[in-house]
């Protein structure tokens, strides 16, 4: 018999929620994390109607609702006019709560449940036949192997696991640059506002505790956007003066967003799960929340039991790679409207966000903002 039933080899939001509704059902995990403490960097905030839905599962959502702020609506503007409005009902709820809460949370439900993660402990080596999976993990600098019915690869975009496996990583679509920066702001009004501006996109989003985030597109050939020039951007597209208390110590954070797909995510006994198994747009949290989804459909799954000979991961794996087209098409729709554009396509995509705002478009544009149906 393995000495696990599952393996999760990476202890962010997606592998830790996996851990917590396995473990709640009586499932015998154990996470490795290869950093030495939680991830404190600016990161996902974003929480839409699917993910929420696995964080009710896994008995985590109370404390999710009692901390974040509710979004009542999001708002579109461009030169100085709002092009449109969004309420988020009850339906279409989206939380706001930065990632390193979110992480807390679910870490602090994983030790209610009696399951470790275990830091500073990295998958460096994978085998596996028909009964087991055994991985090889170094700790401390010493290296041991353990098995387990089953190896979930939650270890990131940058996915060494993933690689170890020679699992081809597709890239789907554009990519572009942006900088983003959490301040204190004075406007704790619960709107998420989107300013497509000919320069490219700003976006302000409420954080709990008197915060706003800050994320700007990069114009065409800008590699960084230190913090004077971060405010200066903001400022020229969109006329909003925002402050960062002490600029010279304090950088925003410059990521790229781009798309891309594992090409399988069920390989034997080993599982592709979160950002290891499909890069989405980070903007809004939609893949954090998409694995999410993923995690609470392989927990079933699990639960359940494959049947011997049976392709239930195979089904899961093809699900799964749907899911990911289909938000991947909705990101990169996103993308191509905060993308920096002449006169003619700014007449262009201002005319389509007022459809889009416009009665019968807007709830299906709610539905596609929030995630609905995937």
């Amino acid at each position: 018999m393995p000495e696990h039933d599952v393996i999760i080899a990476g202890a962010g939001p997606v592998g830790m929620l996996l851990g917590c509704l396995l473990a709640e059902r009586g499932v015998d995990v154990m996470i490795c994390e290869r950093r030495d403490g939680p991830d404190e960097r600016t990161r996902a905030i974003g929480v839409h109607p699917p993910g929420l839905a696995a964080l009710d599962a896994a008995g985590v959502s109370a404390q999710f609702r009692g901390e974040a702020v509710a979004l009542e609506r999001g708002e579109v503007h461009a030169r100085g006019r709002m092009l449109a409005s969004v309420a988020f009902g009850a339906e279409r709820r989206v939380l706001v709560l930065p990632q390193r809460r979110t992480d807390a949370i679910l870490r602090e439900r994983l030790k209610a449940l009696g399951v470790p993660v275990r830091t500073k402990c990295e998958v460096v080596a994978v085998h596996q036949d028909e009964s087991a999976v055994t991985v090889r993990a170094r700790s401390e600098g010493q290296e041991r192997e353990t098995d387990a019915s089953l190896l979930v690869v939650a270890d990131g975009v940058r996915s060494a696991l993933r690689e170890a496996l020679h699992i081809p990583w597709q890239r789907r679509g554009s990519a572009a640059r942006y900088s983003m920066i959490d301040v204190p702001d004075a406007d704790e009004e619960p709107v998420a506002r989107l300013y497509c501006e000919p320069g490219g996109l700003v976006e302000s989003f409420p954080l709990p505790q008197g915060r706003r985030r800050w994320v700007v597109r990069h114009a065409r050939g800008v590699e960084t956007l230190p913090a004077e020039r971060f405010v200066a951007e903001i400022g020229a597209r969109t006329g909003i003066r925002i402050t960062i208390a002490e600029p010279a110590t304090t950088e925003p954070t410059t990521f790229i967003a781009s798309q891309h797909r594992a090409e399988r995510t069920a390989y034997g006994r080993v599982v592709l799960l979160g950002d290891a198994a499909h890069e989405i747009s980070p903007i809004g949290g939609q893949g954090m929340n998409l694995g999410w989804a993923n995690a609470l459909e392989l927990a079933g799954v699990l639960i359940r039991g494959p049947r011997v000979g049976g392709d239930e991961l195979g089904v899961y794996a093809r699900r799964v790679a749907r899911a990911a087209a289909d938000a991947q098409r909705r990101a990169g729709f996103y993308m191509s409207m905060g993308a920096p554009a002449d006169a003619g396509r700014q007449r262009a995509r201002e005319l389509l966000i007022r459809m889009l705002g416009m009665p019968p478009l807007r709830g299906a544009a709610a539905s596609l903002v929030t995630m609905r149906g995937i």
